[in-house]
């Protein structure tokens, strides 16, 4: 069974033992008379699966661009191209020209810095999490962290901030009321024991009514280290969310440490950024446990990338204008329901997602269409075989809604077909294809 050449191709590609448990799980299939033993050797070849890892590409048609369950940002066809550069060997930490050691991952680091220009250094370890963890482990273990009661957030999966400090050995002195903090609340909580106030925007909800916070120019005013977490990754001020904190923002208004995402509005991979004074990125970076939270080549890779080169699948949709999700939408629309699928266009409102923009509502269209489709387009036979990418929508009033303001415009084509095949009698799912790695269509472009 072995020597079938596409099993022997399959082997260089999957290795052994992937390839052996599919022909395994079709001679079973053969011993239990499901199919003859003339049909085994296609049944493991159908039974492969498209590629070693477990991961399924996935169309994010459900209208939130930065989705957490769906890997957050995607990202764009410049920073794809740079982690397959860095997959092999690479100078991370090497200099070419000298064959010395170098400064690991300066191109990052540089192209960081360049990005926001407020911050007088800059440091990246693996997520945000990790960026407020280093900042209290080594800045305030045995101390005190000044924090308003309004700002002690829990996000996704159970995280609570307040947890992650402790667990740091800092102690946390809250100051305030869940609704109103004032400068005077942190004023008095200012001791000896004070090793920098905390400022946190709390992105995944509002409180609205009687409240009342303090700002970070005004923190800056009392004499003491201000740490701010924007989360989401803004760099820079944004026109479609006028509201959400920007990094180069807080610390020109004063924060002496500042720490953010890199795969939600920054559009990039996993990381979290530290950007501040040069003394305190110095002590963070040279902390021990910077060591363990390090990250890889891939990830400096794309984060140059996405710095240095065309604007992120994120910054598309964000900028993404309603007209023209409405021009994509009919065309799609338009092919569907020649070839009998039951669909039309409606409008609808997508949102920021990861944490980003609460309560912002950003106008979309969706391909509405039957609510059984929904279950085969995420997981049906197509999906597993790797003939079509998973097609994730949201249902709402019985229907499945694409949502396609976080579709990037060349996955449009895609989506149809993945739609015909499970909704459209007869249609044979065209072969996946990836899409282009570079060029306007690669780019969001038309």
């Amino acid at each position: 069974m072995l020597a079938d050449p596409r099993l022997v191709a399959a082997r260089e590609r999957l290795g052994g033992p992937l390839v052996k448990a599919a022909v395994a799980h079709a001679q079973e299939l053969a011993r239990s008379g499901a199919i003859t033993p003339g049909m085994v050797s296609d049944a493991a070849v159908a039974a492969l699966p498209p590629m070693a890892a477990t991961l399924t590409p996935v169309i994010n048609a459900t209208g939130v661009l930065v989705h957490t369950n769906l890997g957050r940002a995607p990202l764009s066809a410049a920073a794809r191209d740079a982690v397959r550069a860095a997959a092999g060997a690479t100078d991370v930490e090497f200099d070419l020209a000298s064959g010395k050691r170098a400064r690991r991952g300066a191109g990052a680091l540089d192209a960081l810095a360049r990005a926001v220009p407020a911050a007088g250094a800059v440091h990246v370890v693996n997520n945000n999490a990790a960026a407020l963890a280093l900042a209290a482990t080594a800045l305030a273990a045995g101390r005190e962290i000044i924090v308003s009661r309004g700002e002690l957030i829990e996000i996704g999966d159970g995280f609570r901030l307040p947890d992650l400090l402790q667990s740091t050995g800092a102690r946390i002195h809250e100051v305030g009321t869940t609704n109103r903090t004032v400068l005077a609340d942190y004023e008095r909580a200012i001791s000896a024991q004070t090793a920098f106030i905390l400022k946190v925007h709390p992105s995944n909800y509002l409180i609205e009514g009687f409240t009342a916070s303090v700002g970070v120019s005004e923190l800056a005013t009392l004499g003491v280290l201000v740490v701010g977490d924007i989360g989401s990754g803004l760099l820079r001020p944004h026109p479609v969310l006028p509201d959400e904190p920007d990094a180069d923002s807080w610390l020109r208004a004063g924060a002496g440490l500042v720490t953010a995402s890199g795969d939600k509005l920054l559009g990039g991979p996993q990381a979290g950024l530290l950007l501040g004074q040069p003394d305190t990125i110095t002590r963070l970076a040279r902390h021990p446990l910077a060591r363990a939270l390090r990250v890889d080549k891939l990830t400096l890779a794309a984060l140059e990338a996405t710095l240095t080169g065309p604007a992120a699948p994120v910054a598309e949709a964000l900028a993404a204008s309603p007209d023209r999700i409405t021009q994509r939408a009919e065309v799609q629309a338009e092919r569907l329901i020649a070839a009998g699928v039951d669909c039309h266009v409606v409008p609808t409102a997508a949102a920021v997602g990861g944490g980003g923009g609460p309560g912002v509502s950003l106008p979309s269209v969706a391909l509405s269409l039957p609510e059984r489709l929904a279950a085969e387009l995420r997981s049906g036979p197509a999906v597993r075989r790797g003939d079509m990418p998973a097609v994730v929508g949201r249902v709402e009033g019985g229907r499945l809604l694409l949502d396609l303001r976080a579709v990037e415009p060349a996955d449009d084509g895609r989506l149809a077909e993945a739609v015909l095949a499970v909704a459209a009698p007869g249609h044979a799912p065209a072969p996946a294809v990836p899409p282009p790695t570079s060029g306007p269509a690669a780019q969001g472009g038309g």
